[in-house]
């Protein structure tokens, strides 16, 4: 992280939708006022969070307010005076209902309950286009990257590459909600000497007369494994086996094996610069395995339903060029050193060095913190970015320390206004097995997302099958693959980023609880209940909407929960944790269960209550279907 907190979304008036953000701005009036007498205070109360919560206990209201405990020591009263105090002064308007001496509890709760009036015209606010999140003027939009995916060529996806890729897609399509520019990168490994290594390979083979045009990513990654052992010496073996004076057949085999790897390894170093100074025909091969790779990746990342295309691809190659001159730029401005051969930045704080250039002895090469670091200036100076998000693996964690650090001693992350655009790593934790290891296959190889998909999708098939026997097998076949992807994005979305999670398709795939395939369950039940109305005559037509009538506590609760649609987004946009938008919609799909289950719309009493319930469903499924695309998880009509 800088030391730059991220700036929120945006800097937006009050919220005319948003309960939490109304009852807020109206108490930080009465909490001004109501110590005009007592200077300390008055300043502390200045300013202060009025702490709006959702009430734990229904029958004391629907919100309450704690902002008397923290005042009271400083008033030097009692947290019920310093209540009393704050309420003569609040006046909620048509809010909410009169708030008296009763409305205060225990040792100074306020204790609110909204009208239904007031929950009724708020609903409809929220009801537009944009569902709360308008776009934003053009002085609060930025540019944002957001740095995702991150393969490497002539290799299968893995599961390691699941996280970067749909939490990073979550990010950048919440900070795209709430009204911003994203420019999503790709950074793609095509660069160095392992890639060298199998595009020497390959042109060996083609030299010996092998069609290479017809290999797959599965052969090509065959072939690298291949061409990194042909090029490992075993020096050590050898060096052992002189010292001891091993039997001269195994001497032999181990002079023959180095000498081997020692020649592969001259022929991909070869290659290599032939490589970095575009040799046509080294490129051709080149370009053979880039286009392989990413044809892969982006067919996974479709499939994903991430939002990863062949222009977001921002390869290490594509610095190349830069990264001689940029070691130049930090040592002739002074802000890099010589270090016992290596060029270094040291980073206040840091107590390791962010390395950019090895040193002679080691090879001279540039590192990832050379690129990283190009890659910041462009993203700043020629994207624009004031806001540089990377989702990567937690384990990356002082590795961007030290490149966020050194890119801002650098200067290559200041923006014109003066201040430096903030850099930020939302790290995520490790995928588990059964076994609180590492998710692997049996052989202890890493798990492939085709493999892990097609899985999913089967797995998936035979639930949808028992519960609905009836499909088509075409339209079977693309409910079981959405909620086959919608299982395993939203157990992990659902998680903690920061945290690691156990893999489980048992506990993904079950259509309780908190999991993806609820979540789709619970837009199906909102869509079959307006079939119904089709098939029984009743009039849905736009131009015959009813208001929104809230009279059962199930509607109250569904109401304040849909309210709180445009926090929750803009809480993912701003702390870059997808978890928060998925526990938004299981517990409005709880809501809406409760909702549905006490609350008959297609049977209610009477026509208007009719209409009013299923005014209240339409909106519940617009906000459901929006949140669950802001996941990347497309919502179904029928399961």
């Amino acid at each position: 992280m800088t030391d730059q907190p991220s700036s929120p979304s945006s800097v937006r008036a009050e919220d005319d939708f948003d309960p939490v953000s109304a009852l807020s701005s109206r108490f930080r009036v009465a909490l001004s006022r109501a110590f005009s007498d007592l200077p300390d205070a008055h300043a502390a109360a200045q300013g202060a969070d009025p702490l709006i919560s959702p009430s734990r206990n229904r029958q004391f209201g629907d919100f309450q307010s704690n902002a008397a405990m923290p005042l009271a020591k400083v008033a030097g009263m009692p947290p019920r005076e310093v209540a009393k105090r704050i309420i003569r002064h609040l006046d909620l308007g048509d809010l909410a209902e009169p708030i008296t001496e009763a409305s205060i509890a225990g040792p100074g709760f306020i204790n609110i309950t909204l009208r239904a009036s007031a929950l009724s015209r708020l609903l409809g606010v929220l009801d537009a286009p944009d569902l709360g999140l308008p776009p934003l003027p053009a002085d609060q939009r930025r540019t944002v990257v957001v740095d995702l995916c991150g393969v490497n060529l002539a290799k299968q996806m893995h599961v390691g590459h699941l996280r970067s890729i749909i939490i990073g897609d979550c990010v950048a399509r919440a900070i795209e909600r709430v009204g911003h520019r994203v420019v999503r990168q790709n950074h793609v490994g095509d660069w160095g000497l392992p890639i060298a290594m199998v595009t020497d390979k390959l042109m060996r083979m083609r030299a010996g007369g092998e069609d290479i045009d017809r290999l797959d990513l599965d052969a090509i990654e065959k072939i690298y494994k291949a061409a990194q052992a042909d090029c490992a010496a075993d020096e050590r073996g050898l060096a052992a086996a002189r010292r001891w004076w091993s039997h001269p057949k195994a001497m032999a085999e181990l002079e023959t094996q180095v000498s081997g790897a020692r020649e592969a390894l001259a022929s991909a170093k070869a290659t290599l610069v032939k490589l970095q100074s575009g040799d046509e025909a080294t490129r051709r091969v080149w370009q053979r395995i880039a286009d392989t790779t990413m044809r892969e990746c982006l067919s996974v990342c479709a499939r994903l339903g991430a939002d990863v295309r062949a222009e977001h691809s921002a390869g290490e190659s594509s610095y190349a060029d830069e990264l001689e001159t940029l070691v130049k730029d930090l040592l002739d401005r002074g802000v890099a050193e010589i270090d016992d051969g290596a060029v270094v930045v040291r980073v206040v704080g840091i107590e390791e060095p962010c390395i950019v250039r090895k040193s002679e002895a080691g090879g001279g090469g540039f590192l990832y913190a050379t690129t990283d670091m190009a890659a910041i200036r462009r993203r700043v100076r020629g994207l624009g970015a004031s806001r540089v998000v990377y989702c990567v693996d937690a384990r990356q964690g002082l590795h961007f320390k030290q490149v966020f650090g050194a890119a801002i001693r650098a200067g290559y992350a200041d923006l014109p206004s003066g201040e430096h655009a903030s850099l930020e790593h939302a790290a995520f934790g490790t995928i588990l097995g059964q076994d609180g290891r590492p998710f692997k296959t049996r052989s202890g190889e890493n798990v492939k997302l085709t493999s892990l998909l097609n899985e999913a999708a089967a797995r998936a098939g035979e639930a949808v099958a028992a519960k609905n026997p009836d499909l088509a097998p075409g339209e079977a076949a693309v409910i079981a693959e959405t909620v086959g992807v919608a299982a395993i994005k939203y157990a992990d979305l659902s998680s903690d980023r920061i945290k690691d999670y156990v893999f489980s398709f048992d506990r993904m795939l079950s259509f309780e609880g908190n999991t993806g395939p609820y979540l789709l369950y619970a837009v199906v039940r909102i869509r079959s209940i307006f079939r119904k109305a089709a098939e029984r005559g009743i009039d849905d037509s736009a131009s015959d909407r009813a208001s929104f009538g809230i009279a059962a506590p199930e509607e109250k609760d569904l109401a304040l929960a849909l309210l709180r649609y445009p926090a929750s987004v803009r809480a993912v946009a701003d702390h870059l944790e997808p978890h928060r938008l998925c526990q938004y919609l299981y517990d409005l799909a709880s809501a809406f269960s409760a909702f549905v289950t006490n609350c008959p719309v297609l049977q209610a009493p009477d026509d208007a209550t009719r209409r009013s319930r299923l005014e209240l469903c339409r909106l519940t499924d617009r906000v459901m279907s929006d949140g669950l695309t802001l996941l990347g998880i497309r919502p179904l009509d029928r399961m």
